[in-house]
C-alpha cells in the first residue's frame, strides 16, 4: 500500500448516533458502479466528504460538473445539492463520511467556524499530493484502525480524529491543488448550466421558453438535449427540485404548507399537492407528521 493511501476494507461502517443527534459520524467504505448512479441531485442536513479511493468519477455540485481523481476530497455542506457519477467499468472504491458535530460550545465558535470553511468554498474539493496528502489522510487511517477495537474510548477517540482532520484540512487549503476542469462536450456543460440556474430560481417563474431565451437555445434543442443528459424533462427536473426544497422546509421549520408551497415556486396550492403526491407518495402534511420535525433523515452514503 502506497503511504499516501486510505485504509479501506469494503463494505466496512462506522456509526456514532444518528442523523438527528448534536454529534453524529457514519464512515461506509464501499464502492459503487455506473450501473447505480444517481438519477437525481439530493441534498441533507448533515455534512458530507466524499474520497474517491481510485480511477476518476464525476461530481455535479448545484449544477456545476466537477471532474476528480483519485484521493480527490468532496466537501459538501449541509443542503448542498450534488450527486456523483461513476463511469462504466469495474466499480470505483469511495469513502462517503457523514457527520454532524455542536458548533455552539463556549469559547470554540470561531474556532469551528474555522475549521468547516473550506465547506463554504465555491468549489469545495481538495486535492493533495505527496507527503501533504499523507498528513491530511493520517487521521483518517488513526480513525479506521482505532474502531476495530471494542474499546468504550472509541467515540471520544474518533471524534478527536476527526476534528484533527478537519483542522489539517482547514489549515492546509492554501496549498489545495485542485484545477476545474471542462468536462464532456459544450451542450453537456450548458444543460448542467441549466440545472444550476433551475436550483438557483426554483422559486420563480420557470418555463421552457424563459430558459431557453435565457440561455440562448431553442425551445425544441433544449427540450430533447435536457432530456438525453439527465433523464428527466425540463418540467419534471423544475418539479423535482421544488419538491425537494419544500421537503426540506417540512422537515426544518414550521411554517404553514400553503406558504412553503409558495415559497417553492408552485402557481397553486393544489398544483403543489399533485407534484409533492407524485414524487414523494404521500400529502405534504403526511409527509411532516411521518418525518418529524427534528431534521433526523439517514444517511445518503449509499451513492
Amino acid at each position: 500500500m502506497l503511504e499516501s493511501d486510505l485504509l479501506y476494507e469494503q463494505e466496512y461502517s462506522i456509526r456514532i448516533n444518528t442523523p438527528a443527534d448534536p454529534l453524529f459520524y457514519y464512515f461506509d467504505y464501499d464502492q459503487r458502479s455506473h450501473d447505480i448512479n444517481m438519477e437525481f441531485q439530493h441534498d441533507h442536513d448533515f455534512y458530507e466528504i466524499h474520497i474517491l479511493l481510485d480511477s476518476s468519477a464525476t461530481h455535479i455540485i448545484e449544477g456545476n460538473v466537477h471532474a476528480l481523481q483519485q484521493y480527490d476530497i468532496v466537501l459538501l455542506a449541509p443542503y448542498r445539492l450534488h450527486m456523483t457519477q461513476y463511469p462504466a467499468g469495474l466499480p470505483h472504491k469511495r469513502l462517503i463520511i457523514n457527520f454532524n458535530m455542536p458548533r455552539n460550545i463556549p469559547g470554540l465558535e470561531t474556532a469551528y467556524n474555522e475549521m468547516l470553511q473550506p465547506f463554504n468554498e465555491e468549489v469545495p474539493i481538495c486535492r493533495f499530493t505527496g507527503g501533504l496528502r499523507s498528513a491530511v489522510f493520517e487521521p483518517l487511517n488513526a480513525i479506521f484502525t482505532c474502531s476495530r477495537s471494542a474499546s468504550p474510548l472509541n467515540p471520544v477517540l474518533i471524534h478527536s480524529l476527526f476534528q484533527q482532520f478537519l483542522c489539517t484540512l482547514s489549515q492546509q487549503n492554501d496549498k489545495n491543488a485542485y484545477v476545474l476542469e471542462e468536462i464532456g462536450n459544450a451542450i453537456m456543460q450548458k444543460i448542467y448550466s441549466v440545472t444550476a440556474h433551475i436550483h438557483s430560481h426554483y422559486s420563480s417563474e420557470l418555463s421552457l421558453d424563459s430558459i431557453s431565451r435565457q440561455f440562448y437555445i431553442s425551445p425544441y434543442y433544449l427540450s430533447h438535449q435536457f432530456r438525453t443528459v439527465t433523464g428527466f424533462t425540463l418540467t419534471e427536473y423544475i418539479q423535482m427540485t421544488r419538491v425537494r426544497k419544500a421537503q426540506q422546509l417540512l422537515l426544518h421549520t414550521r411554517q404553514r404548507i400553503s406558504d412553503i408551497a409558495g415559497q417553492c415556486g408552485f402557481n397553486s396550492f393544489s398544483q403543489f399537492n399533485r407534484s409533492f403526491n407524485k414524487q414523494s407518495g404521500m400529502s405534504p402534511s403526511a409527509f411532516r407528521k411521518a418525518q418529524g420535525t427534528s431534521g433526523g433523515g439517514s444517511p445518503l452514503s449509499s451513492y
